[in-house]
């Protein structure tokens, strides 16, 4: 019997896996007026060269293969490890538009950022 899991909006971004040194952000709300109180229409924020979004995923990290051993004594692991990324969930990140990829999953959109394409991160940490 095959159980179904509904999705919820706790969830169902649960069943996302992000791999490497990609992160899954979704991009912030822009201000849809300008200073001076103009009202811009819809796709200005878009054209910009860099967005921001806050970190919803990250991958594990830029992968580095384990050196190949052959003795059968020791036990089998994992044959890859990970360098982990700097970028944490919940942080604001900046990136540069034109190294993400665009998204829509559950009828919202995100970008596929890689990490090096990050220039800046804002993250809340109380000390």
């Amino acid at each position: 019997m095959i159980s179904t899991m509904h999705i919820t909006t706790d969830n169902r971004l649960k069943k996302l896996i992000v791999i490497g040194d990609r992160l899954l952000i979704k991009p912030a709300r822009s201000d849809d007026r300008t200073s001076s109180g103009l009202y811009l229409p819809p796709g200005v924020h878009e054209r910009e060269k860099v967005q921001q979004g806050y970190v919803i995923k990250t991958g594990p990290g830029y992968a580095i293969p384990m050196p190949v051993e052959e003795e059968s004594w020791k036990p089998d692991e994992e044959k890859v490890k990970y360098i982990p990324l700097q970028a944490k969930e919940g942080d604001l990140a900046i990136f540069l538009l034109s190294a993400a990829t665009e998204v829509m999953y559950e009828n919202e959109k995100y970008f596929i950022v890689p990490q090096s394409a990050i220039l800046m991160l804002e993250r809340d940490e109380e000390f």
